[in-house]
């Protein structure tokens, strides 16, 4: 019996359960998020921060980020949509596929600082907990390019080639292909597990978590898109993501030379504590204790000792 000579791609990307259609595209989107929020609130909580912070924020940056990731990909392929022939509708057909990584994780930010703005959270700690998990929520999105049969690199007939089915209207041709959607999700992998290693070795901080896994990643992504056989635009020879991949590459390594100079170590207290303007944790006024002692305490009594006692337990609260 053969051996399989290829990866098979689906018939089709879209399952129906009754009358809803699940979409492949859409649902390997929705589990990257899920596990991006998941391993970066464990990895908030750990740097000291609050339970449930990363994904009150992440109902801000997801948006902007999908909104981004879209606007990139329109703005940098409008032939497909603006052109004679072309629908410009489908712009806004977001399952159909088409995020650029470079718009989502641009306005994600922005939609991250609003947030962090909000809680009073320094951006760079928030980015460094959450590095990690984009990347494996890239890993995971990119299958969805599979579902679609969109994005393969050039032919091949190596073991694990993708077969992609002809079709004319998606500008299709059959064949088997180099599967740059499966390179890229190993390579997202490994850049989450080089940035979990890094931080925990060299005690990342100040943004610098984040910035590895932008300069590992743009690595990558340099090589596979230059396998990539897509129609795209060109400067100078190389493909558009390629010079972005390299320009992200240099500023993220300037970010990481720059911090590490100026904000040596790791953030000592990455959200603001509990206890804030006389309320507790739960918000309400603060215990009889903590406003009675030193007030009228009876000489001898050690009042002073006791209220420098509270003053330094609250100050301690407060790095939490």
């Amino acid at each position: 019996m053969d051996l399989l000579a290829y990866i098979p791609s689906p018939s089709s990307g879209v399952i129906y359960l009754g009358p809803v259609p699940l979409r492949g595209y859409a649902f390997c989107i929705i589990i990257g998020v899920f596990v991006a929020v998941w391993l970066g609130g464990r990895r908030w909580v750990a740097r000291g921060g609050r339970v449930g912070t990363v994904a009150d924020i992440a109902v801000w940056a997801v948006p902007f980020g999908l909104v981004g990731g879209r606007l990139y990909h329109v703005i940098t392929d409008y032939e497909l949509y603006f052109t004679d022939g072309r629908d410009w509708v489908d712009a806004f057909k977001i399952w159909q596929g088409g995020l650029g990584i470079w718009g989502a994780i641009a306005l994600g930010a922005l939609g991250a600082w609003i947030g962090c703005r909000r809680r009073g959270i320094p951006l760079p700690a928030y980015a460094d907990a959450i590095a990690p998990g984009i990347a494996f929520a890239q890993a995971i999105g990119r299958w969805g390019n599979w579902f679609n049969q969109e994005l393969y690199g050039k032919e091949t007939t190596l073991p694990w080639a993708l077969k992609i089915d002809g079709d004319a209207d998606a500008g299709r041709v059959a064949g088997t292909y180099h599967p740059t959607f499966l390179y890229e999700s190993l390579w997202c992998i490994g850049v989450a597990l080089l940035v979990i290693w890094a931080d925990r070795r060299f005690k990342l901080g100040h943004g610098r978590a984040f910035a590895l896994y932008v300069a590992s990643y743009t690595v990558g992504r340099f090589w596979i898109e230059y396998l990539r056989v897509d129609d795209a635009h060109h400067v100078l020879g190389l493909r558009l993501n390629n010079w972005t991949s390299v320009v992200v590459f240099l500023a993220a390594v300037a970010y990481l030379v720059i911090s590490a100079k100026k904000s040596p170590g790791r953030e000592e207290v990455v959200e603001p504590a509990a206890v804030e303007d006389g309320a507790d944790a739960s918000g309400g006024p603060a215990p009889a204790a903590a406003t009675e002692v030193g007030d009228g305490a009876p000489a001898g009594s050690g009042g002073a000792d006791e209220t420098g006692a509270v003053a330094a337990e609250a100050e301690s609260s407060k790095k939490l």
